[in-house]
């Protein structure tokens, strides 16, 4: 199985077109992941989590919701290749090393979302790099030149 990270970013269509190449010339089935955070920190609250039980489940489906758009909209003909959605509360990078485990192939973009744009890799794609259990593809993007 090829696990990709999927954070709506340019390097993750990117890491998601080319994970779903190699499933296809592997014969394996493609994971999409997409890891979400929520926290609100509020010194001194206890018990925020039960309250906000419906809301957390909202951004979750959400969350799922984005997912699937962005593997639509990238990824229109996955051909005969399955592809099995994961939404995964927690940090991305300790998410997609975890995925990792029992996986042939990780696949991330070089760049997400945050940090700086200057870093050639972005502390997701370092995080998977180093820790990983199965081999690590870091796929480069490269901005529209015009």
């Amino acid at each position: 199985m090829i696990v990709v990270g999927v954070d709506h970013s340019e390097g993750a269509k990117a890491a998601l077109r080319f994970a779903l190449e190699e499933a296809t010339l592997r014969g394996s089935k493609l994971r999409a992941v997409h890891a979400w955070q929520f926290s609100i920190p509020v010194p001194g609250i206890e018990g925020i989590y039960p309250a906000l039980g419906a809301g957390l489940s909202d951004l979750h489906r959400a969350a799922e919701e984005a997912l699937d758009a962005e593997l639509r909209g990238t990824i229109p003909e996955a051909g005969e290749v399955e592809i099995e959605r994961r939404v995964v509360e927690g940090a991305p990078g300790a998410v997609l090393v975890e995925e990792s485990r029992g996986a042939d192939l990780l696949v991330v973009g070089s760049r997400g979302h945050g940090g700086f744009a200057g870093l050639l890799l972005g502390s997701v794609s370092q995080q998977c790099a180093h820790h990983a259990a199965c081999p690590v593809v870091i796929v480069p993007h490269e901005p529209d030149v015009q």
